[in-house]
């Protein structure tokens, strides 16, 4: 098992439950712009080791979820901001280049504290 990518989740805005209505989560690291930190799940920066790609696997808080779908634009803002949004609606395909979409099934239970992976078994 390869680790591309992990960190901690230090902080969840407040409006993070709007998205996830939707079945959407929005990430950033700790870096993340003011104006944007109410609906994002915030982790410690952290590198990306490789790039992620369809068939590996998002872990977060423990649950694993197949990686369906990978934007264009994800590794960049990744790497960069540790930003992306994940979709886990099991479509594969997306319209915004920056999202990411897992497959469908409930949601994690975030948690200060928990881990954010992303796993090439």
């Amino acid at each position: 098992m390869i680790n591309k990518y992990k960190a901690k989740i230090t902080g969840i805005g407040e409006d993070v439950e709007l998205f996830s209505e939707e079945n959407m989560m929005v990430i950033f690291n700790d870096t993340v712009p003011e104006e944007l930190r109410s609906f994002a799940v915030i982790h410690e920066t952290a590198d990306l080791a490789e790039k992620v790609e369809a068939g590996d696997f998002l872990e977060i808080n423990d649950e694993r979820y197949e990686i369906l779908f990978v934007g264009s634009k994800v590794n960049e803002t990744l790497q960069e901001l540790g930003h992306c949004t994940i979709s886990f609606s099991g479509e594969v395909t997306a319209d915004l280049p920056g999202t990411m979409c897992v497959e469908k099934k409930e949601m994690p239970e975030l948690a200060l504290g928990a881990d954010i992976r992303i796993l090439k078994v």
